[in-house]
């Protein structure tokens, strides 16, 4: 056991971590490009937070959150998603008292207890972009937006875009009475945790990933045909606005998300590049969730989009991320004093921002210029008791074969 990672946990070893840094400088250079700033919240939380933001009747908190009671007996949570938290956060600094909106992204690590499957682990990383204080739908379209612009960035070809409104408190009681009488037949059929949800929030059983209440719930009534005026017209503000920006989508009005914060815009990119189609990012508005924290009224907009399963949809779709060299520079020296002007030489370079190894190993010539090879080189600079009696280096381009030779005070600016 000592010598295994946790089930649902994953090692990032070097061979990988390069995609990584990859995909996170192109979205934070992406999200400050929209005007996003970044904001970095705790890996855990109380567990009270996740309890009435997330929704006690939800999947996450039901049977999916890492909770214990810490040393003062308090009861915290590892956070299994990243809004809650950033939420708390404008709260407790109150945030909201300033210029509006505030735009927010992150870089997360998130866990949850649910079974391990591609793309999804018990602990996983998540990009997340939230904006507050807006009610407008421009800042929806712009959320959606930016995922867009990033997706396609990322080389994604095969995905679409699916939205829907959930409604807000005052239509989703008309929803709900229609739903649990659609449902009231078939109550007996339901698993017990869409029992438990028969009462307390209908919607959620849309969400089940139960196939026998995936069957049950065909031809329920659909939030749609309920909203009241005020998220019609929001619903067909939003349309309006991702037509302008020339975002294609589709109405999907199975689309629920599996949260109870979300109120009028709940969207998804879904894919099927690498299997049954999934959800690679998911969001939408959340005008009360401020509130339920314990904050004024302050209406929110965002997205979380899960960095794993978006690395396997990259790769199922072909997207090429360049492989960096290990070094742009590597030094074979031959002998103790060629070796120490190599380190000083190695010194310099990196001073100046040049990517630089020497061997370390004990390696002859020969296999030093197999290692310069290996790690990626470009160039190697050899140095030996001849180079050092004329006070130059050799400098060897190592995909062409030249080489030449360069006096020891020009050869950083040669290099650069």
């Amino acid at each position: 056991m000592l010598t295994k990672a946790p089930k649902g946990t994953k090692d990032l070893l070097p061979e990988e971590a390069y995609k990584w840094h990859y995909i996170e400088n192109k979205f934070k250079d992406l999200c400050e490009l929209y005007g996003y700033k970044e904001i970095r919240t705790p890996i855990f939380e109380h567990t009270e937070l996740f309890q009435r933001g997330v929704g006690d009747t939800t999947d996450i908190v039901q049977k999916e959150m890492y909770s214990f009671q810490d040393h003062g007996n308090r009861d915290i949570t590892l956070k299994p998603e990243g809004t809650s938290p950033v939420v708390r956060s404008v709260v407790e600094h109150k945030l909201f008292a300033g210029p509006q909106p505030n735009k927010f992204y992150y870089d997360t690590a998130c866990f949850r207890y649910e079974k391990p499957q591609a793309g999804r682990l018990r602990e996983f990383h998540q990009f997340g972009v939230e904006t507050f204080g807006s009610n407008d739908m421009l800042a929806d379209a712009e959320i959606i937006a930016l995922a867009q612009d990033f997706l396609t960035k990322m080389g994604i070809t095969d995905i679409s875009l699916r939205i829907n409104s959930v409604g807000c408190p005052v239509c989703r009681k008309e929803h709900r009475k229609a739903l649990r009488e659609f449902l009231e037949p078939k109550y007996d059929e339901l698993c017990d945790t869409c029992k438990d949800r028969y009462n307390k929030n209908p919607m959620r059983i849309l969400d089940c990933k139960s196939p026998v209440c995936q069957e049950l719930v065909k031809g329920a009534p659909v939030m749609l045909d309920y909203l009241c005026d005020d998220c019609r017209e929001a619903f067909e503000d939003l349309k309006k606005n991702l037509d302008s920006l020339g975002v294609t989508y589709e109405v999907d009005p199975g689309i629920v998300r599996g949260l109870d914060y979300y109120t009028k815009t709940a969207f998804e990119f879904v894919t099927d590049a690498i299997g049954a189609q999934g959800t690679v990012c998911g969001g939408g508005r959340y005008d009360h969730l401020v509130e339920e924290v314990g904050g004024p009224e302050t209406p929110g907009v965002g997205f979380g989009l899960g960095k794993e399963r978006l690395l396997l949809t990259m790769e199922a779709c072909g997207a090429q991320i360049p492989e960096p060299s290990d070094a742009d520079v590597f030094i074979a020296v031959m002998g103790e004093e060629a070796k120490g002007a190599g380190l000083k030489l190695m010194q310099d370079m990196r001073s100046e921002g040049i990517k630089v190894q020497m061997d370390v190993m004990g390696r002859n010539i020969k296999n030093q210029f197999k290692f310069a090879n290996r790690i990626g080189a470009a160039k190697t600079i050899v140095i030996g008791a001849d180079e050092l009696a004329r006070n130059s280096f050799a400098i060897k381009d190592m995909e062409s074969g030249e080489q030449i030779e360069v006096p020891m005070e020009e050869i950083i600016n040669s290099l650069k």
